[in-house]
């Protein structure tokens, strides 16, 4: 069990306007005449200060954070060493361009990228700002290293809103409708899904492949591209095998087998990478997320031979590996390991498996409880079928905001309630957040 410091904003979720409050509302009116209409929110309270698993918003609600702001603050809000870290690095300077004038902290970033991703084999890492420029520069760096074009992505999968990401992501709306045409040379195949599809993850793997080698042909394929645990597609866990399958015959046939471990990376799942579950060694990893803490960094890690075959010049970025961002994946990265945040993932996921689950029996709109470590998913279902129950979903969301906890949903189609809490969330903040979501499932059932 994690227990707080002093915190000068409680532990205690606490709710005392409606919500969203009046200055929330305000806020949001000012919103309207000049945010774009595409950039939408979820939950539309203000935020003035966070700490640790709790959020206070500009009416001064006390919200129980159960998003971590899409898998990005696991070590917490306002971790003092990170505050600390990134205080020091604005005040001695805050950009250079690496490119330009290099700093060590880059440097520090990979070193430890190096140590952290799987495999003993030697690598290089390139620093960008967001996840998309992370898979979008992985996807460059295999292209060019094996000269083919091809790229092999999955049913659900999402990997991002550039052009290329977009071609990558499966969801059309909202990620893509009307923003075509998209990069070519991109193939999709069937995912494992297993409460959907019953296969073993042999069977599913060779399904893919299959479907590959028919329509694409292994000779053209330079990249497969995985979430190992898909994130916006559902917290979709493949069966056993499927990954291990999958990589053997990316090995066999000199492709490169990248891992998007933006969403889960970082001790999400209870390793450091989701791939550890099985021990796959993919030969590149795109990470961002919970890298830095909340700060604006992403990572492209892969075998040397790969990342250095690339000419002179052909990654960067102006912004890239920023020396803040930078300093606060270091930070970030030795809260991880002070707290062992990485065994208090395996806790979470004890914890919030047997909840869901007796939930599950409770109730008849639960489907399929999956995923791993503090990265959990409940599927809603018409009751006694498969049919995803979209409207249960949304009637979910809207009640855990409500009662002042932050619930997201994912899915193809919309019918997934994720869970993705700080790692250094009290048993008790979790308690009270489950209890919250349980009385949700219920009165929508």
């Amino acid at each position: 069990m994690v227990s707080l410091r002093e915190s000068s904003v409680g532990t205690e979720r606490q709710v005392i306007t409606e919500l969203p409050g009046p200055k929330s509302r305000a806020l949001q009116a000012r919103r309207a005449h000049v945010v774009s209409a595409g950039v939408t929110n979820g939950f539309t309270i203000y935020i003035d200060r966070a700490e640790g698993a709790i959020l206070v918003d500009v009416d001064g609600n006390h919200i129980l954070d159960l998003g971590s702001g899409i898998a990005v603050t696991g070590i917490g809000h306002a971790v003092p060493e990170l505050v600390e870290a990134v205080s020091r690095q604005v005040a001695a300077f805050t950009h250079t361009c690496f490119m330009v004038t290099p700093y060590e902290s880059y440097v520090e970033v990979c070193e430890e990228l190096a140590a952290l991703t799987p495999g003993s084999h030697a690598k290089a890492s390139a620093l960008f700002n967001s996840g998309a420029e992370a898979v979008e520069n992985a996807v460059k760096i295999a292209r060019h290293a094996t000269g083919r074009p091809a790229v092999i992505v999955f049913d659900h999968a999402y990997h991002g809103r550039t052009n290329l990401t977009m071609a990558l992501t499966a969801k059309n709306m909202p990620y893509k409708d009307g923003f075509g045409p998209f990069a070519g040379e991109v193939y999709r195949v069937p995912m494992s899904y297993p409460f959907l599809d019953g296969l073993t993850g042999a069977e599913a793997a060779q399904r893919a492949i299959h479907q590959i080698e028919l329509q694409v042909g292994a000779r053209n394929v330079a990249a497969v591209l995985i979430e190992p645990i898909q994130g916006e597609g559902g917290f979709i866990v493949p069966a056993d095998g499927f990954l291990p399958a999958l990589s053997a015959w990316t090995t066999q046939h000199g492709v490169v087998f990248i891992a998007d471990e933006i969403q889960s990376g970082f001790g999400r799942t209870g390793e450091w990478f989701a791939v550890d579950h099985e021990g796959v060694i993919p030969d590149i990893v795109t990470t961002a997320k919970g890298l830095a803490g909340g700060m604006p960094l992403a990572g492209v890690t892969g075998r040397a031979e790969l990342m250095n075959s690339v000419h002179e010049g052909g990654l960067g970025g102006t912004y890239g590996g920023n020396p803040v961002a930078a300093v606060a994946a270091l930070a970030a990265l030795r809260v991880m390991r002070e707290r062992n945040l990485v065994q208090r993932a395996r806790e979470l996921e004890s914890i919030l498996f047997d909840s869901l689950n007796a939930l599950a029996r409770d109730v008849n709109i639960i489907g399929d409880v999956r995923g791993r470590g503090a990265m959990v998913a409940i599927e809603l279902v018409e009751p006694g079928t498969k049919t995803p129950n979209a409207a249960a979903a949304k009637g979910v969301v809207q009640y855990c905001n409500d009662h002042g906890v932050i619930a997201l949903a994912c899915g193809t189609y919309g019918n997934v309630i994720r869970l993705l809490p700080p790692l250094i969330i009290t048993d008790e903040q979790l308690a009270d957040g489950l209890g919250v979501l349980a009385e949700a499932v219920r009165s929508v059932s």
